[in-house]
């Protein structure tokens, strides 16, 4: 029988900010005890006072519960209920301490002087000018993004997203949202086109229409690149649309033709027979991503051909000073990656572990600065330019520093106006590169230096989109340096040793009585739900124990998939919990967040200068200023709850978000379940991902057959072509690329 009772929210339990279904503690007149009430909430906080119509129930393990069905809220009435309210988080500025003190000053008019006589919070102790002027904006915002709120969650849509469109739109948010809802999946980060259809839907947008049929496009070409592809066949975009819209082809053809007309896409047709990927269909591409592949192959070919005329250095000479002044013997492809990186202007050296790369650019860069040139090294992430200074002894950065990243300013400093100042750049972890970043690269490197691509080609590809170092080295127009001895100090390692097997596609040593495997152990289970027992047991105790090596800073959990019982989501679960039991923590988007946390950044953050797969540590939950404080690469990252979803928990991390980091340790669980994903190049680059030890918790059978499986998955990227044809898909005219014309096309991707 439906009650209607009414209550105030002492606290909430449960909030899953995707669709709003909440557990929360509610104390009423003439009971004792705190009531369980269950349902759809738009953003509860403390201390309100709600009116709820529904039913009582009893639940088998929770007890009595009330199920809401409607409900009205209201400001708390109490002193104590409006201490609650504003220390909860709600108004930025506002804690649970100055809160008190609020109160304490005001009493039961508390949220009426906050409402209409903001001036007088200055009486409080701790409310300077900066902080009334926080608090009264933030109460201001607070009433927009509530009403927000309501209207994206009677249209189906989480209210979580309502803060990161009102920080977009401000103000006018409402208005632009209910205009052309569309536009939430191109202009605010975390909307995708899916959020943005339903809500068009309920707003009567028809199935059909034109803003429809465009955004859905532009959603799936984005989708793309975020599997790795630089642009897609023609065929396969109309098939993957029809599929997703349910529009009729002529509607689709004739919104490719608008935003092709706009600029935003770029459709070039592909001579026949020059690549199978495409069977003389045409290609279409986000402009940006266009501009850059045109470019990299333009700037790489110019690059090459031009030769400095003060450039005469004799390479047989040189290498004979090494061999005096190096304390080490180099092999004799070393020497001839030496002598390309002083005769050629584009260098691709690569090899897998233990081969010498280190060696070979410390070389390298004793003879260029014997000669008084100046060298830039760097590479694409953090953790690898770390590795990479600490190698060499030879200052090195990330790629965005070197080339000077500005959120203030805009963009990359360094281009073609601005070039570096180097005879030499080295990139170490090349196979990392992705389409944007080379193409910022190379609009920063001076015509008469010298471009020295490093990395392992046999890894998996970058984690952006593009294939560059495999497509670099398969156009052939470059010198490549293929190192394969493996060296006597890493022949020990049976890391290096079992991970060229299996480059090689033979099986790994799995021995465990020989005294050369101390590093590299399998222990073989069939059950998912054993293995994930394993792995929590050998980071909590037997790998700490064994080795002396901290379960959170040296033992990192690599898995080729993300969902299932041992994909990455539950491992990261189950990790924390075992490794992090703190109670100070925030909960967004059904995540839970603790302090000392392990996290990820997963999507690139030029305005915070952080980037996807950067690894850190939670330092600080303000609940005050609502801001979560990451500890990333030394320096501390300040991320507003609305941004949260930028991050998630790393205990366990996927394969492909390990890419260009090392590990002293690495477990790794391999079963057949992880089927599409049991690849030679996967199974390889978590294996190299280690430093001291590798531990591999499975199945044999899953085991041979990522060994046994050397297909690539299938990236669409036209550079080999490109470059292949001197710049141009065409082998006569100037090449068919969009220009940036100066601006920066790719920064509007």
């Amino acid at each position: 029988m439906t009650e209607i009772i009414q209550g105030t929210v002492e606290r909430v339990t449960y909030c899953n900010e995707e669709n709003g279904y909440s557990v929360i503690k509610v104390r009423m007149p003439m009971r004792k005890d705190l009531v369980s009430v269950v349902g759809n909430f738009v953003s509860v906080n403390p201390g309100e006072v709600l009116r709820m119509e529904g039913d009582w129930s009893f639940h088998a393990r929770f007890g009595e519960q009330f199920k809401v069905e409607r409900y009205e809220t209201a400001a708390p009435a109490t002193v104590e209920g409006i201490r609650k309210y504003l220390g909860s988080g709600l108004i930025k500025g506002i804690g649970p301490v100055m809160a008190k003190r609020i109160v304490n000053r005001f009493g039961d008019r508390t949220l009426e002087v906050i409402d209409a006589e903001p001036q007088k919070l200055a009486e409080v102790e701790g409310i300077g000018s900066y902080r009334l002027e926080q608090i009264r904006k933030a109460w201001e915002d607070q009433k927009d993004i509530r009403d927000l709120m309501v209207f994206l969650r009677s249209h189906g849509v989480s209210a979580a997203f309502a803060a990161r469109i009102f920080k977009h739109y401000g103000k006018s948010s409402l208005e632009k949202v209910q205009e052309n809802p569309y536009r939430l999946a191109m202009d605010v980060s975390g909307i995708g086109f899916i959020t943005a259809d339903k809500v068009a839907r309920n707003l009567g947008f028809s199935v059909d229409s034109p803003l429809r049929a465009e955004a859905g496009i532009l959603y799936v070409l984005q989708e793309a690149t975020d599997e790795g592809h630089v642009c897609v066949p023609s065929l396969w975009l109309m098939e993957k649309s029809r599929e997703l819209l349910e529009i009729p082809s002529p509607v689709l053809e004739e919104a490719v033709l608008r935003l092709v007309s706009e600029g935003r896409l770029v459709k070039e047709n592909i001579p026949r027979g020059l690549s199978p990927s495409f069977e003389s269909d045409a290609a279409i591409y986000l402009r940006g991503y266009h501009i850059a592949e045109c470019q990299i192959a333009q700037r790489l070919l110019y690059l090459q051909a031009f030769k400095p005329l003060q450039r005469k250095v004799d390479p047989e000479a040189a290498i004979d000073w090494l061999r005096d002044k190096l304390p080490f013997k180099l092999a004799p492809l070393q020497e001839e990656a030496v002598k390309k990186a002083l005769t050629e202007k584009v260098v691709v050296i690569t090899g897998g572990p233990g081969t010498g790369k280190t060696t070979l650019i410390q070389a390298i860069l004793a003879i260029y600065r014997k000669l008084g040139g100046h060298v830039c090294l760097a590479a694409p992430t953090g953790r690898a330019a770390k590795r990479l200074n600490e190698s060499t002894r030879y200052p090195a950065g990330t790629l965005h520093r070197l080339l000077e990243f500005s959120p203030q300013l805009g963009g990359f400093q360094r281009n073609e106006q601005k070039p570096l100042s180097a005879d030499l750049i080295i990139v170490d972890e090349s196979s990392m590169l992705d389409t944007l970043l080379m193409h910022y690269l190379l609009k920063a490197v001076p015509s008469d230096a010298t471009l020295v691509l490093v990395g392992d080609v046999d890894q998996l590809p970058s984690v952006g989109p593009g294939n560059v170092l495999r497509d670099i080295i398969a156009s052939e127009r470059f010198p490549v340096v293929r190192l394969t001895e493996i060296f006597r100090q890493a022949q020990k390692s049976s890391i290096v040793t079992n991970a060229h097997l299996i480059q090689q596609g033979k099986f790994p040593r799995l021995q465990r009585d020989s005294e050369d495997l101390q590093d590299f152990y399998f222990i073989e289970k069939e059950d998912p739900e054993e293995v994930s027992r394993i792995i929590l047991k050998l980071c909590k105790e037997r790998i700490p124990a064994r080795f002396g090596l901290d379960p959170v800073e040296s033992v990192q959990v690599l898995s080729p998939m993300h969902k299932g019982i041992i994909g990455a989501q539950r491992l990261n679960t189950v990790l924390q919990e075992a490794l992090n039991p703190q109670k100070i923590s925030i909960e967004r988007g059904g995540r839970i967040f603790r302090l000392h946390d392990k996290v990820m950044q997963i999507r690139n953050n030029y305005d915070k200068d952080v980037f996807n797969g950067d690894l850190g540590r939670i330092q600080k939950i303000d609940m005050e200023n609502q801001e979560v404080q990451v500890e990333i690469d030394g320096r501390s990252v300040p991320y507003d709850f609305s941004e949260l979803d930028e991050l998630v928990l790393a205990y366990a991390v996927s394969v492909h978000k390990a890419q260009g980091s090392e590990y002293p340790a690495v477990v790794f669980p391999l079963l057949t379940q992880h089927y599409l994903m049991l690849q030679r190049n996967l199974l390889y680059t978590a294996i190299t991902r280690a430093r001291k030890l590798v531990v591999i918790v499975g199945s044999k059978k899953a085991l041979a057959i990522a060994v046994r499986n050397n297909k690539m998955q299938q990236r669409y990227t036209l550079l080999r072509e490109r470059i292949m044809g001197g710049g141009s898909l065409t082998s006569n005219g100037p090449p068919a690329c969009a220009s940036d014309s100066g601006s920066d096309e790719t920064a509007k991707i």
